[in-house]
């Protein structure tokens, strides 16, 4: 049991520090490299920090090295998933830190893969900054403060509060259910994030108009590979469902409550928590 909990503070000890996120995988899905530019994870004692996926994630890190593979909990209390222990495994080796977690649930992963409908993401991470995006992000604790802040001033809509996506088309294709159940949106004044498990989808400010009709939405993206980029749609609310139809980039914006193959459009329901 000693040299158990030895070994475990060992590995900690050599987490210490800053790790790029080098790649992201969840559910047999890459992520693209373009997203990951600027994410990583501060280690600093037990608590993890993690930037660049367009939030801010915070919480403790528990480690158990006596299992093969190591084990690992990830305990969140700031962020979307705030409440939430993601069950993982993990490896180290040398400057290389791999993790598998999984999103949703109780299964710990038991190999280091992420399949359809699994739930689990597969990361790599690697000792300090890209030299790439070797600029210094602005300080953990000047983002809390600036999140704080914003929240305390943000004027409150109609979409305010948690979503828990329901169903969603993507250019006609429709989304599996074992992905759906793990998205969610949060919305806070006039700025949203959508998050699927520990990843960032989409992050955005937006404008509408519940005049017209169907009423407007407009989008900004201030992450992803669409950041800066402006996308039009329409909603409705339903009871306490909320129905958004976004066009792509540079498109149209949609007249109707639907996606089909080769349009680009994005059909999304979602309910409220």
């Amino acid at each position: 049991m000693k040299s158990s909990a030895r070994r475990s503070g060992r590995d900690l000890k050599l987490l210490q520090g800053t790790w790029s996120i080098t790649g992201l995988e969840i559910e047999g899905e890459k992520t693209p490299d373009s997203m990951l530019a600027d994410a990583r994870i501060v280690i600093k004692g037990s608590r993890f920090t993690s930037t660049g996926m367009g939030t801010l994630y915070e919480g403790t890190l528990k480690l158990d090295s006596s299992t093969q593979p190591a084990q690992l909990d990830l305990k969140f209390d700031a962020g979307p998933p705030t409440g939430e222990t993601n069950l993982g495994i993990y490896k180290l080796d040398g400057d290389t830190w791999t993790l598998c977690l999984a999103t949703r649930g109780s299964v710990r992963p038991s190999r280091f893969a992420s399949t359809p409908g699994s739930g689990f993401a597969l990361e790599t991470l690697t000792r300090g900054i890209r030299p790439s995006v070797a600029t210094p992000p602005i300080s953990m604790k000047k983002r809390a403060v600036k999140d704080r802040a914003y929240r305390k001033k943000a004027k409150a809509t109609e979409f305010e509060g948690e979503w828990q996506m329901v169903s969603g088309v993507m250019d006609g294709k429709a989304m599996e259910e074992s992905l759906t159940q793990w998205v969610r949106r949060r919305t806070v004044g006039n700025e949203t994030a959508v998050v699927a498990g520990p990843q960032t989808m989409m992050r955005m400010t937006f404008t509408y108009d519940a005049s017209k009709s169907p009423k407007t939405i407009d989008y900004v993206n201030l992450h992803g590979p669409n950041k800066g980029a402006i996308q039009l749609g329409i909603y409705e609310f339903e009871g306490n469902l909320l129905r958004v139809c976004i066009a792509a980039p540079g498109a149209a914006r949609p007249v109707q409550f639907q996606s089909l193959r080769g349009d680009g459009i994005t059909f999304t329901v979602w309910k409220r928590l």
